[in-house]
């Protein structure tokens, strides 16, 4: 059965824009003649959806978001870069998502399934995972990548070209200037690791075995070795078959920016 679209006869939409069939599309909106809209995603009032802008199915738009805006970089001159938004995503209230820039790849990609809520920034060229949560407030700087389930304590950001492995958790109000590895939690203005971010890894089904392995890890890593490199030897020659422990020691074999160090304990202080 065809879902009729449903368009607020206020909504500004441009006829070469491609609207699939289900859109809602509420008061004053404005779509743009680039923009591609997937079915039965619902756009609210007062949004603006711009630029080469492509959103999933069943993605949820709430008012005053802005998608597809040009980058807040100087070195941009009009380039058709794009932005990417996953199936199934919630944008909240004011949420800005700028698409990207030349040098930096030419695509803002948000995945699938993720909650960005309102206030949230996320800047050209950023890589955001599927199943991201980002609380009120969080800043991306460009270029940014987020892996899959990671989830993001409000009015916390991340400066331009971090990375934060999947299934990490940032606690609120935190800043960060270095990688942070995959299955951590970080929390604090610069500061440190604590532990393993346990129940995360329960949430998503990981098995009691590599839980542990990945434990064994971190330990061996931050807290038993005189180097990181020494100890990243060690940990893959011992535990380098299981594929969550080759994924956390490879982020921190790949960073460029470094990762922050462990605090003494695993819990926070």
């Amino acid at each position: 059965m065809i879902i009729e679209k449903d368009i607020h006869p206020t909504a500004i939409i441009s006829p070469n824009s491609k609207i699939a069939e289900g859109v809602k599309i509420g008061p004053y909106s404005v779509v743009g003649p680039e923009v591609e809209i997937g079915p039965k995603t619902e756009i609210g009032p007062h949004a603006v959806i711009e630029g080469h802008t492509r959103l999933g199915e069943n993605i949820r738009i709430f008012q005053f978001a802005s998608i597809g805006a040009p980058p807040q970089d100087l070195k941009y001159s009009g380039e058709p870069t794009r932005v990417e938004i996953g199936d199934q995503t919630i944008i909240r209230e004011f949420v800005t998502v700028h698409r990207g820039t030349q040098g930096g790849g030419g695509i803002t990609r948000v995945g699938k399934q993720c909650l960005l809520m309102a206030y949230c920034h996320v800047a050209h060229d950023c890589q955001v995972g599927d199943g991201v949560i980002m609380a009120n407030g969080v800043t991306l700087g460009g270029h940014v990548n987020i892996g899959k389930s990671v989830i993001i304590g409000g009015l916390s950001a991340v400066h331009q070209f971090c990375r934060i492995g999947a299934h990490a958790f940032l606690g609120g109000m935190s800043g960060v200037n270095k990688d942070i590895p995959p299955y951590v939690k970080y929390w604090g203005q610069r500061d440190h690791l604590y532990g393993l971010n346990l129940v995360g890894l329960r949430r998503q089904g990981l098995s009691r075995e590599v839980i542990e392995a990945l434990k064994k890890a971190y330990r061996m890593v931050f807290q038993e070795s005189d180097t990181v490199q020494e100890a990243l030897d060690i940990v893959e020659s011992r535990l380098g078959d299981i594929p969550e422990v080759k994924e956390f020691t490879g982020f921190i074999r790949s960073s460029k920016r470094g990762v922050p160090m462990a605090a003494n304990g695993e819990e926070e202080p």
